[in-house]
């Protein structure tokens, strides 16, 4: 649990095998409770990741997503290459410069960050789906129904972050759910869960920002002035019509590093702008083909 202090209710289970699900359990691993009406996410701290992947491998041992790269990719400790239709966590190994033969203690130059679906509010996709398969639930999360999902890929190229893919087993659209069925027992996401150095931190989103802008005066305080917010409101991530990410991020470098637009925006935005210069273009013809056909009498 973040802050490093046990929840007190972790008294009443000293069983280290119960033999049935512990009620609330997000509680006693992330301090929180799950309620229906309130917004959660992530708060990703990149100078947290060790790049261990053990979020990686949560994710997909409990959402049975399949290895759809068993080897290394050649660059770097990469071995899954991006976010898509199999992989919703992906950590990002980047070195930076150089090889360093020397450094400061207790820093490094790697730049680690596990990515996920941002849960955007508003969300791009949701807005371009056009069967309702994307929704929003009752956690303020983004998830896609499967069973209504027909394949025709619109969420695609409407996500700024390139997060959501088709699949080629099933044809249909594929992308982290913020562990919804996790959420409706209670319980912390698989990934949150498994960090071991709490990386990925998990609770209300307004917990998250406060929890996150004490860090940032942390860091700063210790020399570590590059530190800033990717997703918060008012902040970079949050720009072109979406005001939060739900899942969002502290970096010590430019967005584009971690592979991340540096101004994402939401493509309904060009929606009204495209229809008036339609009009305006179909206009400006009727007029032209109106004073030919006057010129010509």
């Amino acid at each position: 649990m973040a802050g490093g202090l046990a929840h007190p209710r972790t008294l009443e289970y000293t069983d280290r095998d119960p033999q049935g699900p512990v009620p609330q359990e997000a509680e006693l691993t992330a301090g929180h409770r799950v309620e229906s009406g309130r917004s959660y996410g992530f708060f990703t701290d990149t100078t947290l990741c060790i790049g261990c992947k053990a979020c990686e491998v949560a994710c997909k041992e409990w959402n049975n997503l399949p290895a759809d790269q068993p080897g290394l990719t050649g660059q770097s400790y990469d071995n899954t290459g991006r976010l898509g239709a199999h992989s919703w966590r992906h950590v990002t190994f980047l070195e930076r410069g150089a090889r360093a033969t020397s450094m400061p203690p207790f820093q490094s130059n790697w730049l680690m960050m596990s990515d996920v679906c941002k849960h955007c509010d508003p969300a791009p996709c949701l807005e371009a789906c056009p069967t309702g398969a994307l929704f929003r639930t009752e956690f303020d999360t983004v998830v896609v129904q499967q069973d209504i999902c027909n394949g025709c890929g619109y969420c695609v190229p409407a996500c700024p972050f390139g997060v959501v893919e088709l699949a080629k087993e099933d044809g249909k659209a594929h992308k982290c759910t913020l562990c919804y069925d996790r959420l409706k027992g209670g319980l912390e996401p698989a990934c949150a869960k498994s960090c071991p150095t709490d990386s990925i931190q998990f609770g209300p989103v307004e917990a998250l920002q406060q929890r996150a802008a004490a860090r940032v005066e942390e860091l700063e305080a210790q020399g570590q002035t590059a530190a800033y917010l990717y997703g918060t409101p008012g902040g970079p991530g949050a720009t072109g019509g979406i005001r939060r990410l739900n899942a969002f991020f502290l970096l010590t470098d430019r967005p584009e590093r971690y592979n991340l637009p540096p101004a994402p925006s939401r493509p309904s935005r060009n929606a009204r702008p495209s229809f008036l210069a339609g009009l305006a273009t179909m206009a400006g013809l009727a007029v032209a083909a109106a004073l030919i056909g006057v010129g010509r009498r």
